[in-house]
């Protein structure tokens, strides 16, 4: 589908979070690491709305609350502290994080606040052990220039990071979460909703990104980067968008969101020119239980043999617009068993506008259920099968749903999904969710601070850029690469440690390791440390540098190994003169007709085929030593 965004009117905000690393948690002393161990202790919460100062309840928590969950937490000794188990009052505010949001944000050319005050932010999905995420602005009102084009930044703030959900027990009644990540320092950076266009969204977080980058003082990988999105129509609404990973993301995010809020502007047009408005839809569910007790439908043969129920809907006048996809292998009928699955806890449900011979369920069914409902050819009908509850609570969801697709599109949060798509999270949040943090004071922000801030700040892409090009004899392309990539504040530690080649290093870190990661590669699985370790066996001789990539993929799939183990494993042992002096001579041997017709002149092909026969395992320098001597 080709947009004009212009037209459309798309306006766009980005909130950008990135992890810092800056040795400890942001309310305590533990080390900002995840475990993977079996956790050595485990408790039980539920989480309650509470009310505002003005006695008002977040929707977006209660929604929550109605889920009816449990949360279990787990954790150990060494990640996590009393303060995570909220069994102790937060420690005073981490500074370095303080002063690494100062630095960025004065990159940003934000104006500092005078004093940091800490807010508590309710949050009961289960993500916080306290009920609520505290967080704090450092700065407000800035730019930065992206192109041509002035973007405002709104503000920049500190908070605390999430628990990290690791899965459902008990029919998802029950949901694990692990608190080794809560409470590490993240930095939050809003924009203005002055983005007009999807491509420019990315270019944005591409932006922010590199600045945050250029601190030095941000973690890197998988999990550690989010980006939110805002994205509004004239027509439609405000959606909020959370958890984009992937920086490439963001444009097709953007694009798949208008796409479906312009599907969603056509069905509700669609809608009022049939006659069919909110009031046409009613919670009239009918048990129908009986046409499917001979189904060959699995799903549906599962609740009837456990004596669960099956109920349906009829959705007046929406006969063909539940089946109409609003984006890739997206359609109303998946905004309408989005909302079920939140409020129903039921697996899914079922609608006459799909093929539902794919579930063995027959036409003399389907017949049978429009009948029972009164449904004419103009309607659709849904229908669920589960207990008595979660029938209920599911299609009183769907109607819901349906009502809001004839008033317009409701604003809520969507989470965003691996492929672009997304889907319904929660409602939007309310400003009763905020309110002050009484056991941390204040934190003023001194104009000595400032100064000694903006004295120190890192070198702008630009300069750094120039600098590369000057100091270490890399092309522009290549420089380029290295400053927008992850690895860029690792070159420079690099080359210095190891001694190879400033080329090599730049081109392993930048091209090399885009290339492993469309083989599959996680490029997250290799600390520094270790990217480090293989350059410095490379310089001591240890390595040869055609085989950088193999070592970096082995460690990568061998967690806990070190380069030494991966020399072993792939046989990557570096041959010794004496080791190379007999594979040199059966070289020359076997090439003896070329040596006599060419004497020096078959070095070329001497070389070539030498380097095939010790295969990366030999420094090319001591090859080509030991044959020059031979062919003297």
């Amino acid at each position: 589908m080709t947009i004009d965004y212009a037209k459309v009117g798309l306006k766009v905000g980005l909130e950008i979070h990135q992890q810092l690393n800056v040795g400890s948690k942001l309310f305590c002393s533990c080390p900002p690491e995840l475990f993977k161990e079996d956790p050595e202790i485990t408790f039980l919460r539920r989480l309650r709305p509470t009310q505002s100062e003005l006695g008002q309840i977040d929707p977006a928590a209660y929604f929550e609350f109605q889920k009816g969950v449990k949360i279990l937490y787990e954790a150990n000794r060494k990640s996590s502290c009393l303060v995570e188990m909220d069994e102790e009052p937060p420690h005073p505010i981490n500074l370095d994080a303080v002063q690494v949001v100062l630095t960025a944000s004065l990159m940003m050319n934000m104006q500092p606040v005078d004093e940091v005050h800490v807010m508590r932010k309710t949050v009961i999905d289960g993500s916080n052990t306290t009920g609520f995420q505290r967080t704090c602005i450092i700065a407000l009102d800035g730019w930065i220039k992206v192109g041509e084009k002035i973007i405002p930044m709104q503000a920049s703030s500190l908070e605390e990071d999430a628990a990290r959900k690791t899965g459902t027990q008990d029919e998802g009644k029950t949901i694990r979460y692990r608190i080794d990540r809560l409470g590490i320092p993240l930095i939050e950076v809003a924009t203005a909703p002055v983005i007009y266009s999807p491509m420019e969204a990315q270019e944005v977080a591409f932006a922010i990104g590199r600045i945050l980058r250029d601190t030095g003082k941000v973690m890197r990988g998988l999990g550690t980067i989010r980006q939110d999105l805002n994205v509004s129509l004239p027509n439609g609404a405000l959606i909020e968008i959370k958890g984009v990973q992937e920086l490439e993301l963001i444009s097709t995010v953007v694009d798949y969101e208008v796409q479906r809020q312009l599907g969603l502007i056509a069905i509700k047009e669609d809608l009022a020119k049939c006659g069919v408005n909110h009031e046409s839809l009613k919670s009239d569910f009918v048990d129908v239980t009986d046409i499917f007790k001979e189904t060959k439908s699995k799903v549906i043969r599962k609740a009837v043999d456990k004596k669960q129920k099956v109920l349906a809907v009829k959705l007046q006048g929406f006969a063909g617009l539940t089946g109409r996809e609003l984006m890739p292998n997206f359609r109303l009928g998946s905004e309408l068993s989005d909302r079920a699955k939140f409020w129903g806890r039921v697996g899914g449900i079922f609608h006459t506008d799909e093929v539902l011979a794919n579930y063995s369920i027959t036409a003399e069914e389907v017949e049978a259920l429009r009948k029972a409902v009164g449904a004419a050819e103009t309607d659709a009908v849904v229908f669920v099968a589960d207990t008595a509850e979660n029938t209920q609570d599911a299609l009183k969801a769907v109607v819901e749903r349906a009502q809001e697709a004839c008033t317009g599109i409701p604003a809520e949060t969507r989470t965003a999904k691996d492929d672009g798509t997304t889907r319904y999270m929660r409602p939007r949040p309310g400003a009763a969710r905020m309110y002050p943090e009484t056991d941390i004071p204040p934190q003023m922000i001194t104009d000595e601070l400032v100064h000694k801030v903006m004295s120190n700040l890192p070198e702008p892409a630009e300069k750094k850029l120039a600098r590369l090009v000057k100091q270490y004899g890399l092309n522009e392309k290549l420089g380029k690469q290295l400053i927008d990539s992850e690895y860029g504040s690792l070159f420079e530690v690099t080359v210095k440690e190891s001694g190879v080649a400033a080329s090599t290093v730049a081109a392993f870190l930048t091209e090399t390791t885009k290339a492993l990661k469309r083989e599959g590669i996680q490029l997250d699985n290799v600390s520094d440390e270790q990217i480090k370790s293989i350059f410095k066996a490379v310089g001591s001789g240890e390595l040869a540098k055609e085989a950088i990539a193999d070592v970096f993929s082995w460690l990568s799939k061998n967690e806990g190994k070190t380069v030494q183990d991966a020399i072993g494993a792939l046989g990557l042992k570096m041959f010794t003169e004496a080791d190379l002096a007999p594979v040199i001579d059966r070289v020359i041997a076997a090439n003896k007709a070329q040596v006599d017709k060419l004497g020096k002149n078959a070095f070329g092909m001497l070389m070539g085929a030498a380097m095939k026969e010790v295969r990366g395992k030999a420094n090319p320098e001591l090859v080509g030593k030991l044959l020059r001597e031979r062919l003297k």
